[in-house]
């Protein structure tokens, strides 16, 4: 936190000094340096995160678009990509519900990520995801497009108050699919939730079609859908709640939930936030769950404090770069008094030796 950042500066002011007197070398003080602003970008993140929804646990929820076999396979490509990254971060994963594509990938995948700030990092991740490729699955070996959409909620627990219908609820029974078990195909285990959902303010009314086999027990996967439900309506609050926010507050930037937001081109080897603009050429450390620089560049755009603290970030940046700077001009002042020092004795050898050939 705070803490650590001030010790790394004053560590790195340390150096500095330390540097001056030829007791560490530039590489120490490059090091230092970078340190120091890994820790400042931490904090600038973390300080991003101040909705009282942001530490919570999220729900993520993958459907691939159209395109048949190609766009499932995309679809399995995130789920993939997601899983590492929970992984990276010492998140639990657990899925709730899968349905496999007809030949590759899948059609749907929910997953629960449990951990601090889950949701407040991955809710950068709601949006359409395009990928362009060639594809393994063309004969003829074209380029295509794919698409997936991502959706990304706060996974509600029992302390969060969020008003269910019991009167709008009717369940499903089915046979769970899957490898081996001997209730698979035999007991109808898994189940669906029908809630109809109206709008309070607009009246429309509208299906929550939930579906949960990730237990072998049929009520414990009524328990799962029921706290799935929960978020859904509790993330349709939210939503409802940032709508008028942000017709209060002119000139925020507009955030389009559902839309295009990300292009991954593997043939170019780019892949680009059309939202912020961040790219990167690194698309395998990307789809290998490596999307930080996404999601840091997504909160300090669309984040309440984004704007407040890009000017701080840019005041540290400009201080450490400040420090680092003057550590690089005085090692070069020395090295320029040295070169003048060395050539003066040189010049007085030859002096010197040019004398005594002379005088002899």
């Amino acid at each position: 936190g705070y803490k650590e950042v001030t010790l790394l500066t004053e560590e790195l002011a340390l150096a500095f000094d330390f540097h001056k007197d030829d007791m560490v070398t530039e590489e120490e003080v490059d090091a230092a340096y970078a340190k120091a602003l890994d820790a400042v970008e931490a904090l600038e993140l973390k300080n991003m995160l101040r909705q009282e929804e942001d530490i919570m646990a999220c729900v993520l929820k993958i459907n691939s678009g159209a395109g048949g076999t190609e766009s499932q396979d995309w679809a399995s490509m995130l789920m993939r990509m997601y899983m590492r990254y929970a992984e990276a971060h010492g998140y639990k994963v657990s899925i709730s519900n899968l349905q496999d594509g007809d030949e590759a990938g899948i059609k749907t995948v929910t997953m629960e990520i449990e951990g601090d700030y889950a949701y407040g990092y991955l809710k950068s991740e709601n949006g359409v995801h395009r990928l362009v490729r060639v594809s393994p699955y063309n004969a003829q070996g074209k380029r295509m497009t794919s698409f997936a959409s991502v959706f990304v909620t706060p996974l509600v627990d029992d302390t969060i108050e969020v008003y269910v219908d019991p009167s709008k609820i009717s369940w499903d029974l089915f046979r769970s699919g899957g490898a081996g078990g001997q209730n698979v195909n035999k007991v109808e285990t898994g189940v669906r939730l029908r809630y109809q959902y109206k709008d309070p303010d607009t009246g429309e009314e509208e299906e929550i079609l939930i579906e949960n086999t990730e237990s072998r027990k049929q009520l414990e996967n009524r328990e799962n859908a029921m706290r799935l439900l929960r978020s859904q309506l509790y993330d349709r609050a939210l939503q409802k709640k940032r709508a008028a926010q942000a017709k209060i507050e002119a000139g925020k930037k507009k955030i389009e939930w559902g839309s295009q937001i990300r292009s991954y081109v593997f043939d170019d080897r780019r892949v680009k936030d059309h939202r912020t603009g961040y790219q990167t050429s690194d698309v395998g450390g990307v789809m290998d769950g490596k999307i930080d620089g996404f999601i840091k560049a997504y909160l300090m755009e669309f984040s309440e404090k984004g704007e407040a603290c890009n000017t701080i970030k840019m005041n540290q940046r400009r201080r450490l770069k400040a420090s680092a700077r003057e550590a690089r001009q005085a090692r070069q002042a020395r090295r320029i008094i040295n070169g003048i020092f060395i050539g003066l004795i040189v010049l007085m050898v030859i002096i010197l030796i040019a004398y005594y050939l002379l005088a002899g």
